[in-house]
């Protein structure tokens, strides 16, 4: 079979890349209209499949594989459905697997999520999704270059594999951001670190709740996997979806982390509004005598004491420094004791 051009925005169904894979031939390229013609003519004893990578923004993508991909009423359910957590489910003897990963151009933002859709059978493994996807990209990359998984399902661990890769490197990415977060902290500088703080929270607590696999549909799976898949294979899909548990763990623990740092954080924004109140609280007792002696000698009626007497400023001074000593006396006195 010749090999096909490639079109990363997707030709005209929407197809950004096609391999025929499997059996001892190296990854061969194809286009649309090969792969329907392969898919349209099985040969007995053939094991190879082709895995067909699709751009879901193109409004053929949906349509050609409609007509020729064969695949359940199920698959296209669920690029429909709303439900975008990651699960692997059963239809007949086709695995549909709604995964998650991030974007290509991944910012540690909670919206660089975004869904792959898949559909596994025998001769032919599906992935669709919207933008641009690093898991799925680095494992195109890895086809191009003469890796090739040696069926369908082991495609579909792999490429759970690469998430879990792809994962753990933005695990890390967080740590190191908590990490100076942390010592800004222990430095005392508290500019802006909640919100920095709570951006990676959101973060991960969006990836723990789109990237944990349902158990009720994984468990099912790999209890009665379809007839075809081999033993193997079925241990592949098994270990794939134990590393995600793996870093699933690790997010959690970096969740607890994160919200320690909050309280900290709360902790030293709240003493340090104590402070500033208390000595505003000060200053108004300190301020108090004066103003009320300045309120009542100020009036402009007759009788006013001391108005006459050559001494009587000295003696409002003094007046006003005793009561401001005691009245200091006073509020300083608890916070000491």
């Amino acid at each position: 079979m010749p090999h096909a051009p490639q079109h990363y925005g997707g030709d005209s169904a929407g197809l950004i890349c096609g391999y025929l894979l499997g059996g001892d031939d190296p990854p061969q390229e194809v286009d649309t209209a090969q792969a329907a013609e392969w898919l349209a003519a099985p040969v007995a004893g053939d094991e190879r499949f082709v895995w067909l990578h699709f751009n879901l923004s193109h409004a053929q993508a949906v349509r050609w594989m409609e007509r020729h991909a064969g695949l359940p009423e199920a698959f296209f359910d669920a690029l429909k459905d709303r439900s975008v957590s990651t699960r692997i489910e059963r239809d007949d003897d086709t695995l549909i697997a709604v995964l998650n990963d991030a974007h290509f151009d991944f910012a540690f933002e909670p919206s660089d999520i975004a869904t792959l859709w898949t559909g596994v059978a025998p001769r032919l493994m599906v992935t669709g999704r919207t933008r641009a996807l690093r898991s799925v990209d680095a494992l195109r990359t890895a086809v191009r270059g003469g890796h090739a998984p040696r069926s369908s399902v082991a495609l579909l661990a792999e490429l759970m594999r690469t998430q879990a890769s792809g994962l753990v490197d933005i695990v890390r990415g967080v740590t190191q951001r908590i990490d100076s977060v942390e010592d800004a902290l222990l430095a005392g500088r508290l500019d802006h670190k909640r919100a920095r703080l709570g951006v990676l929270r959101r973060l991960l607590v969006r990836l723990q709740r789109l990237l944990a696999p349902e158990p009720a549909a994984l468990f099912r799976l790999l209890q009665h996997p379809p007839a075809w898949m081999r033993p193997d294979d079925v241990q592949e899909l098994r270990d794939s979806t134990e590393e995600f548990s793996v870093v699933l763990r690790d997010m959690q623990g970096l969740q607890e982390r994160i919200k320690l740092l909050q309280e900290e954080i709360a902790a030293a924004v709240q003493e340090s509004n104590s402070r500033s109140l208390f000595v505003l609280t000060v200053v108004t007792v300190l301020a108090l005598p004066i103003n009320i002696l300045a309120g009542l000698f100020g009036m402009n009626v007759g009788g006013v004491p001391l108005a006459n007497d050559p001494r009587g400023f000295w003696i409002i001074v003094a007046v006003v420094l005793a009561f401001t000593a005691v009245a200091g006396w006073l509020a300083l006195r608890s916070p000491r004791d």
